[in-house]
Formats: C-alpha cells, structure tokens, sequence
C-alpha cells in the first residue's frame, strides 16, 4: 500500500541563479502524477478569476530513498506545456517569465520519500500557461528535483487532455445550469423530449455551449461514424476521453457534423412522438444567408437514460429555399 509522506526534512535557501549542487541520486524510480482537482468549467481568462486546479502526485516506485528538492514557489520547481491539437506550444505567463528572469533569493526544502510513498500538492496552471483562446489542449509537467536552474535532471508526468471554452456571454451566466462557486454543472433536469431539443437549439443560437452539449449523448453522436466507431472502441479509457473531448471541441469550431451544430434563423416544433424509452422530435428551421433564406426540417432522436431525455442521433432533409 502507497503511503502519503507529509514530513519536512530540512529547509535551505539558494539563489535562483545559482546552480545547485548534484546529489548522485537516482530518479529513474521517481514519477510524477497529475489529475485535475476539483474539475470544473475552465474559460479563457486570469488565473484568479477561473483556475485550473491540478493535483501534482510525486512517487517512489524504488526500494530506494527517493530525496529531491520542492521550492516553496514552485515556478522554481516544476514547468506545466500545453499543446495545441497541432502539436505546437502555449505561451507562458508573464508572472512565470518574470520571476525566472529576476535575481532572487529561493527557498526550497528536501524530502525523503521511502519505497511505495507520495508527496501530493495542488497547484494552478494558470499561473504558468497563458490559455487566451478556446479550444482542446493536452497538458503536459516536468518536475526538477535538482530545482529549475538545474534542468539536467526532469521527471515527465503522464498527459491530461483539457477543454478550454468560449467566455459565457453575461446572457449565459443567468441561463447555464451551474453552482456560482465552483462553476460545476448541475444535473440535466428530466423535461420532456421537445423542451429538451428546444432548449439544445436555443442553447446554439446563443453560443451556450455548456447548455448545448447538457442533453446531449456525445458518444453516441460521435460513434455515428463507422471508422471513429471502430477507433473509439478499439481505445484505452484514456484515449476515449481525449476522442470525446476533441470531438465536442470540433464541433464547437464547425470542424464536423455542421448540420448539427450551424445557427438557425429560427425554429418551429412540427411533431414530438415518443414512447416509454424512445422517440422523435422534428423541427422545422430556416438558415438566414445574405441572399436567401434555407429552409430544413431536422429529425432528431431521443431516449431516455436515468430518467432523461437525450439527443443521440439525427437526420436532416433539404426543404428548398425561400
């Protein structure tokens, strides 16, 4: 059984820009665990107004006494990257540039973990990472156990796929479903299935992303398609994750299934037809562009899990145009 160790051996101080002596230690057994505390809604924004909370998680997979340094400002120890869908990198913040690139005193302390023990601790990626636009990230932390200045030696933590998403207009603030403190969304409510194909289409007209996707099955909207299908089940619990997050984020940038996502005009509800677990519900919408208007009538169906009603697939027919 893993053991938390939460005792302080001794605590030094250095000079950022020093280097600090090299222990002979190996990290070859050390790993690094991240997760995310407390998960929540996470938007473009400042590191108060709307943090990123992760759980950092340093292991002794050894039989050996693991030591390593831990700054107290962890800048000093530790760096957070995420990486675009395209493989490139975040900008970090300014805070983190500054404080790297200034003469100062750091004080760090040594620990010792024994054979099969953690050290956890909470830390804001916010602080690090500046995330100014929405869009699906992967998250990525080195560790230093020798401190920052002295990256010769760093322990890779295992990958977090993140969704950052579009800032809630102040309209949306008084329509998501969410608690006021920590932003996590409440549960669907069990309305019928016309109010929830409603409530889903207003919810794109106003850009409310969160309420779009709260009566949504995504997976089975995504496993419409026959080969993501054979990849999503053919996946580890993990990549099916990061399938479904990148798969909404697409969505939310028009990138696939448009029909299901483009903006109508307006809307009228022509039949709702459901039985105990299934049913129906078309919609007629029309489609404003700058020389004429496209008229659709949507179909979409619904069953219901856990006493709600869900969107789990669609068709759409072509009515003409006026």
């Amino acid at each position: 059984m893993k053991h938390t160790l939460f005792a302080i051996i001794t605590i030094f101080a250095v000079f950022a820009q020093g280097i600090s002596a090299q222990t002979g230690q190996d990290f070859s057994h050390a790993s690094v665990r991240i997760k995310f505390y407390d998960r929540t809604m996470y938007y473009p924004g400042d590191a108060d107004d709307n943090p990123v909370f992760v759980q950092v998680s340093i292991v002794n997979d050894g039989p050996d006494t693991l030591r390593f340094k831990l700054a107290d400002d962890r800048m000093f120890s530790l760096d957070f990257t995420a990486y675009t869908i395209k493989n490139s990198t975040l900008p970090k913040t300014t805070e983190l540039i500054a404080k790297r690139s200034t003469n100062q005193t750091v004080y760090f302390r040594e620990l010792a973990l024994e054979a099969g023990e953690s050290y956890s601790f909470i830390e804001n990626v916010k602080k690090y990472i500046s995330f100014d636009e929405p869009s699906m990230y992967y998250l990525e932390m080195d560790f230093y156990p020798e401190l920052y200045k002295s990256r010769q030696i760093s322990v890779t933590s295992n990958r977090l796929s993140m969704d950052i998403r579009p800032a809630p207009s102040a309209a949306s603030s008084a329509v998501l479903p969410v608690q006021s403190q920590t932003a996590s969304l409440l549960k669907p409510e069990a309305i019928s299935p016309d109010m929830v194909v409603e409530q889903t289409i207003i919810a794109r007209q106003k850009a409310l992303w969160d309420q779009y996707f709260l009566y949504m099955d995504i997976e089975q909207m995504m496993t419409r398609n026959a080969e993501i299908d054979r990849r999503y089940r053919a996946a580890s619990a993990d990549e099916r994750s990061r399938l479904l997050e990148s798969y909404k984020s697409d969505l939310m940038l028009n990138r696939i299934d448009y029909d299901i996502v483009a903006v109508p005009e307006k809307f009228f509800i022509e039949n709702t037809s459901y039985s105990q677990l299934d049913g129906t519900v078309t919609v007629l919408e029309w489609f404003k562009y700058p020389n004429y208007r496209e008229k659709k009538r949507y179909v979409y169906k619904v069953r219901k899990r856990d006493g709600i009603w869900q969107i789990y697939d669609y068709n759409v027919t072509n009515l003409g145009t006026e």
